[in-house]
């Protein structure tokens, strides 16, 4: 079993920054994809996010030259690094990590960009 604790999360002015921490726990190795999705109220969840084992990175354009990815994978933990921020990144955010074919969720942090 996997279980998945963020943190984080805060109210930042828009042009700030936050990095958010996802930490994977249990008995386990090789975790496959790491990623990030977001929820806005009244909007879908979007994939912003992800990292696969092989050390490949993709981002939702909208967050692309701001957003950074990375992973320990020593310590089954992955970052989101979030720098000039905008009002419209407000969501709360979700980790997840792919294992064995399943996906495992982050419980969520909320991220508010607002002066």
């Amino acid at each position: 079993q996997v279980q998945l604790v963020e943190s984080g999360g805060g109210l930042v002015q828009p042009g700030g920054s936050l990095r958010l921490s996802c930490a994977a726990s249990g008995s386990f190795f090789g975790i496959d994809t790491m990623g990030w999705y977001r929820q806005s109220p009244g909007k879908q969840r979007e994939l912003v996010a992800t990292s696969t084992s092989g050390g490949i990175t993709n981002y939702i354009d909208s967050v692309k030259g701001r957003f950074t990815i990375s992973r320990d994978n020593a310590k089954n933990t992955v970052y989101l690094q979030m720098n000039s921020l905008k009002p419209e990144d407000t969501a709360v955010y979700y980790c997840f990590v792919d294992w064995v074919m399943r996906r495992y969720w982050g419980q969520g942090t909320q991220v508010t960009v607002s002066s």
